[in-house]
């Protein structure tokens, strides 16, 4: 499967077209809550700068305000410079958990797995079955900050961002260099379907291996491979900029390691 980015064109009715937008993508007709969920991408190659491949699932088909979200973005870039992966998560409309990591390869030159393990204990990002960020759910907290209650859609979309996305937004778009294509296959889910009123399998997970005492902590291997991640690639982690946050969301406190 390949999404593609392409200008349009778009102006006031009798006037020459001068903001250029545009946008791709797909989406599940299911929902899911709780589960595996991952995809092989290729990314946009060369001159991608501004052009954002999003990964992601979300509870509302409109991105409404009290969805709940867990994003994979991938920020585009001049040529030579490195990819950024940014992830977030949301709860009820609110998000601003953003991280930022370099990636240990090229992701243009060929497939590589992006996954997400969503239980009531974590969410774990995934890139090749390295573990780049732990989000974890606590008792102690109330559930403060942990989207556990509404089933989500699975979208892609290639789309623009260099407002934003690239060196802040000083780096635009080339729509030269268009049209901007990202490449996917081997989409696979393992997880509890959504059934109105409530499905069973949320009642009953733990006969899931997603939903087992494995899947509630990293295994000994996978926090090797987190802890390098940590000394190695991380850009950028909200828990920790005191200066955007001088109090510390409370999950900030939460060890990824228990």
């Amino acid at each position: 499967m390949r999404v593609i980015s392409r200008p349009l064109k778009m102006g006031r009715s009798g006037t020459s077209p001068s903001t250029i937008k545009t946008g791709c993508g797909f989406q599940t007709k299911q929902r899911y809550i709780f589960g595996w969920f991952s995809m092989k991408i290729k990314l946009v190659g060369g001159d991608s700068a501004g052009v954002v491949t999003a990964y992601y699932m979300c509870s509302d088909l409109g991105a409404g305000p009290t969805r709940d979200e867990l994003d994979f973005e991938f920020l585009g870039n001049t040529t030579g410079e490195p990819y950024l992966i940014q992830t977030n998560v949301y709860k009820d409309g609110v998000g601003n958990r953003e991280m930022r990591h370099m990636l240990w390869f090229d992701p243009t030159e060929d497939f590589h797995s992006y996954s997400i393990l969503w239980n009531s204990h974590q969410i774990v990002f995934f890139v090749d079955a390295v573990a780049i960020r732990v989000f974890k759910n606590s008792d102690s907290l109330n559930n403060t900050f942990f989207p556990d209650a509404k089933p989500m859609y699975i979208f892609s979309s290639v789309w623009n961002a260099d407002d934003w996305a690239t060196r802040g937004g000083l780096e635009k778009t080339n729509w030269t260099l268009a049209p901007f294509v990202s490449t996917y296959t081997d989409f696979n889910v393992d997880s509890c379907q959504w059934q109105d009123p409530y499905p069973a399998c949320v009642s009953t997970t733990t006969q899931q291996w997603w939903d087992q005492y494995d899947a509630w902590h990293l295994s000994d291997s996978q926090k090797t491979d987190y802890a390098w991640v940590l000394r190695n690639l991380v850009i950028y982690d909200y828990c920790q900029d005191t200066k955007r946050f001088p109090t510390l969301p409370p999950e900030c406190s939460l060890s990824p390691w228990s």
